[in-house]
């Protein structure tokens, strides 16, 4: 039998009467009841003075202290966001305040606009793959500031980090981490991001080949250190308990990971027994002398070293510190100036101040824990402003909450003294990010709350509706937060980084000699037979022609083709659309792709250009004719 009820906050509820309830930590409340609170906090919040809704004048101006948000055609905004796709397997990029969508950069998807995994290139690089899902995408940074070299973004379905070249605004770089399924976290080493790490989150066996199928006890986790440069995995640490979230303290020393099911369970009631859970301190320069020392097990071609609490690397002076908190903290990161890593309780109302420089003085790792204010009803995530603040989600309540990170240092635990105020989001905000948050010089001016749900925000579009990434101005600490904008978002993303657009400089058009691929030049356009099965064209692509009119192949041949786009004047796309083939490479000014294919239906095919690009456009293809083979 299901009952349905309302919230305080108008939300409509399903309850169940089953009695499949979580106990949750300190609180003395099931879920159920957890959900209930949470919503009479929210509204309760938004009554007490806090600035639950965005003030507007008659003209419907907004209130006092916001700087002009509005960005006239024609003109550029001051910040790159970098967003997570999500369920996309893209990272988009939006313009900062004005909160418009510039570019989608595919990643572990196939998308044919940009030609992603339709060139030779890119499908090598997907590996067969079709789909993932981006949540974290970190910028490359030089002395704990962005320089503008790489993005980096984990695939939390397959395992996989991906690497951003941010001169060309693509991917150019995929790895499929071993022993490691559903990569979770991912951040760099600062300052200056010597490794990129990728948070494990599901246990499996170690190795995964058949053994050990039912024997949880024996499944682990495991952290991988990835090369930046040639983005291999250099090693690996395997440790108890699933991992979620991550972030690495600004000297390279220390790498922080929330994590749940400690207990090492294979179902929702196994995960939940008891009221606490780890967040894992990793002592990098530790762990590498293990691994320069030939301390470890080489599994699947990666050195693991042995993080786990019973191994003999944690006598003494471990190599990860087990640090308890309350259960399942989900969000971690560390503060502009290095002193803290904050985890969030998730299931708890507190959040935990980790004390990095005291790590290496106390017995047990849990008095590093030198602060725990009450924040509300489900806290995530945590950004900074540079000015002793932190801003951190409440996932139940639907609101931002604003605290003093030193006074939360100075208060009582589950003193709610450190908050300086509430704000209501729209609803339910997973991650949220400020400005350079992620750097050691945040600017505080600008923050985004990436909401999992929208409800009445936007307009009906069916049953699946879009999420609300909304856009707070957090530059006034008189006027306090302010509501700006609604921007819908498709499911589902999670994290962002946003960069100040004077440390980006991207290419207008391609460097040839960045390309891997030789150049074509009008006139060096050839179509050679090489084997009896195997044809390999050279051309180039202009407006409005191809440098070929017609292409001739056998049934059964293999067709290698190599096109370069000769335009030297930016923003003049082409590219080469065979739809029967299911190709449509796309080719920037001066770029170079090659596509291989089967020819194996005979025919005539029209290959052209599906970027409009001249008032020729529609004339701009030629044909491939495929004789039959016999």
């Amino acid at each position: 039998m299901t009952d349905h009820t309302t919230h305080d906050d108008g939300t409509d509820v399903s309850e169940t009467d089953d009695d499949n309830r979580l106990l949750l930590p300190q609180l003395g409340l099931d879920r159920r009841d957890f959900m209930k609170a949470g919503a009479a906090a929210g509204a309760m919040g938004s009554l007490a003075g806090c600035t639950g809704v965005l003030n507007n004048d008659d003209d419907g101006e907004t209130a006092t202290g916001v700087p002009d948000h509005d960005v006239p055609p024609g003109e550029h905004d001051e910040y790159y966001a970098f967003l997570s796709g999500g369920h996309a397997g893209d990272v988009r990029v939006h313009g900062l305040p004005s909160m418009r969508e510039i570019m989608r950069i595919p990643v572990f998807n196939v998308e044919s606009a940009r030609g992603h995994g339709h060139d030779d290139e890119s499908r090598e690089m997907l590996d067969g793959y079709r789909w993932g899902d981006t949540h974290h995408p970190r910028l490359s940074q030089t002395d704990n500031d962005y320089d503008g070299r790489f993005a980096y973004v984990n695939d939390k379905a397959n395992g996989r980090m991906a690497r951003i070249d941010l001169k060309y605004f693509e991917t150019d770089a995929i790895v499929d981490i071993p022993n490691q399924q559903g990569t979770h976290g991912a951040c760099a080493q600062l300052p200056d991001t010597d490794l990129i790490f990728g948070v494990g989150e599901f246990r499996v066996p170690m190795p995964n080949d058949g053994r050990d199928l039912t024997d949880p006890e024996s499944y682990t986790s495991t952290l991988a250190a990835i090369d930046p440069e040639t983005m291999n995995v250099e090693w690996q640490v395997q440790i108890d308990g699933n991992m979620d979230n991550g972030d690495g303290s600004k000297d390279g020393r220390w790498f922080f990971a929330t994590g749940y099911n400690s207990e090492g369970g294979i179902n929702e009631q196994e995960m939940t027994r008891p009221d606490r859970d780890w967040v894992k301190a990793f002592d990098i320069p530790a762990i590498e002398e293990l691994v320069e020392a030939g301390e470890y097990e080489t599994i699947n071609d990666v050195a693991v070293v042995d993080g786990t609490r019973d191994s003999p690397h944690n006598d003494g002076d471990p190599i990860v510190h087990y640090i308890a908190t309350p259960k399942s903290p989900h969000g971690v990161s560390v503060t502009p100036d290095n002193e803290y890593a904050i985890a969030s309780g998730k299931l708890d109302p507190t959040t935990a101040l980790i004390e990095i420089d005291a790590l290496d003085d106390v017995d047990d790792p849990t008095d590093a824990i030198v602060g725990r204010p009450r924040l509300g009803m489900g806290p995530l995530h945590t950004a900074y402003d540079g000015r002793g603040h932190a801003y951190t989600t409440l996932f139940i309540d639907s609101q931002v909450v604003k605290w003093d990170i030193e006074a939360a240092v100075e208060a009582e635990p589950e003193s709610e003294e450190p908050i300086i105020e509430k704000i209501d989001v729209h609803y339910n905000p997973g991650h949220l990010i400020a400005a350079e948050s992620y750097t050691a010089d945040p600017q505080g001016d600008w923050l985004i709350s990436l909401n999992k749900l929208s409800k009445d925000r936007f307009l009906p579009v069916g049953p699946v509706h879009p999420e609300n990434d909304q856009l707070i101005y957090i530059g006034d600490d008189e006027e306090g937060m302010q509501l700006v904008k609604d921007s819908p978002a498709y499911a589902e993303p999670h994290d962002a980084s946003i960069c100040h657009r004077s440390k980006l400089d991207p290419a207008d058009v391609y460097d040839p000699d960045d390309l891997e691929l030789d150049h074509v030049s009008a006139g060096d356009e050839s179509i050679e037979r090489v084997a009896d099965d195997r044809v390999e064209v050279e051309m180039y692509s202009m407006r409005n022609e191809f440098g070929f009119e017609d292409i001739t192949v056998q049934e059964g041949d293999t067709v290698e083709m190599t096109v370069t786009n000769i335009e030297t004047t930016s923003d003049i796309l082409h590219s080469l659309a065979i739809p029967e083939y299911d190709i449509n490479v796309k080719l920037a000014p001066q770029e170079t792709r090659k596509v291989t294919f089967e020819a194996d239906k005979p025919g005539v095919y029209w290959f052209y250009c599906a970027f409009f690009c001249s008032a020729l456009h529609l004339e701009m293809r030629s044909r491939l004719i495929v004789e039959p083979e016999d």
